[in-house]
């Protein structure tokens, strides 16, 4: 292999990396390593439609005046991710605005940011933020061609108009896989190319190695979006005020109240869910369920009003494991870091993964038989019915 063919892989590599975590950056609602600004309220430090390098919030370390940080705004552009700096903190939050911006958002309306709401910190290398110019213009120019050609389709085929984050996922994904066929195709069907090389594969051989680093790839990446994906903050709004009403959530001062909330596994796995208070005036009892596979159960939230009469906003955080580990044992690994218990998890399921094909396959290559191109489709079909007789 030539150092130009490496060149170019690595850098097919990179670019498939880009798309990948841009793309689940959309579906999941997120920034995943890299995110865009889609406005110019942070210039000069960042201009309307520039990358920059994200680290997710859990993994950022305590926030600090001067970060520039991506939070989920209550207010802000009709509520939504928004990419601003932290000019202030407070015992209610923290006080963020945007570098081009003339006032704060909380002069604006929006409440202090809580450590709940902040998603990721965009990374700064001596007090610089570390952009990528003109990525995210590239990334809203094929989010307006797929909205289009996601309207043209809905309307073809009578479907919503309206194209959510999940459909233009979808779009993406089914988008690949018919690419990723029509490039098989093409490499079937089309002009053959001399051999200037000799081979070192051979036919109908798979290696145990390149075969079990898929499969766990896979599940991996399975798992692991199960664990991620559904975790989240739940915001809960409630009002202390000197005129209650029988809403739970419209309580006198110094007043607590209770709600319900119902934890459901729609999965096939059981999962231990683990419920934590993300701001002050708010309790989860109990604070750790196991949730069998496609069931529901209910835990209780208990919000306290403050003193002081008000608009508060309360915060729950929730986090799922899937449950190949006793549900004591993944408290504790979450009380450590939430990453520490997910990596404990999808350790489990590499382990698994690899003892299940050892066992199965053995630990030599995997040989694939073939029938041959000059049998029949017939011929091959009875073969195959004549096994289950």
């Amino acid at each position: 292999m030539t150092g130009g063919t490496i060149a170019r892989r690595a850098v097919g590599l990179v670019v498939a990396a880009v798309v990948v975590l841009l793309v689940l950056g959309q579906v999941l609602g997120q920034p995943i390593l890299l995110g865009y600004v889609a406005t110019g309220s942070m210039e000069p430090t960042m201009d309307a439609g520039d990358g920059f390098v994200a680290i997710p919030g859990v993994v950022a370390g305590p926030i600090e005046e001067g970060d520039v940080v991506v939070f989920d705004a209550d207010e802000l552009h009709g509520g939504g991710l928004t990419t601003h700096r932290v000019v202030g903190v407070t015992d209610e939050g923290y006080v963020t605005k945007g570098d081009a911006n003339p006032f704060t958002d909380q002069d604006g309306g929006e409440p202090p940011v809580s450590d709940a709401q902040i998603v990721a910190v965009a990374l700064q290398i001596n007090g610089e933020v570390v952009t990528i110019p003109h990525l995210g213009a590239v990334i809203m120019g094929i989010h307006g061609v797929l909205e289009s050609g996601y309207g043209i389709l809905a309307s073809t085929v009578g479907l919503t108009t309206s194209a959510s984050s999940d459909d233009l996922g979808s779009l993406l994904v089914g988008l690949g896989v018919a690419l990723l066929g029509v490039g098989l195709l093409l490499d079937r069907l089309g002009p053959t190319q001399r051999q200037t090389s000799r081979s070192t594969s051979r036919e109908h051989v798979l290696a145990l190695r390149a075969t079990l680093g898929v499969i766990v790839v896979v599940l991996v990446t399975v798992a692991t979006a199960a664990m991620v994906a559904p975790s989240g903050v739940t915001e809960y709004g409630l009002v202390s005020t000197d005129d209650p009403t029988d809403d739970p959530q419209i309580v006198a001062p110094g007043e607590t109240t209770e709600l319900s909330r119902t934890v459901d596994n729609a999965g096939f796995v059981p999962v231990v869910v683990v419920l934590e208070a993300e701001s002050e005036g708010v309790a989860v009892d109990p604070g750790r369920v196991t949730v069998g596979s496609r069931t529901t159960t209910t835990v209780t939230v208990t919000l306290t009003a403050p003193d002081e009469t008000g608009d508060y906003v309360r915060h729950v955080g929730e986090y799922r494991y899937l449950a190949v580990l006793p549900p004591s044992v993944l408290g504790r690994l979450h009380a450590v870091h939430p990453l520490v218990a997910i990596a404990a998890v999808d350790a489990v399921v590499v382990g698994v993964t690899v003892a299940v094909v050892l066992a199965v396959f053995g630990g030599g290559d995997l040989r694939l038989r073939s029938a041959g191109d000059h049998v029949p489709l017939s011929t091959r079909i009875e073969r195959k019915l004549r096994r289950w007789r």
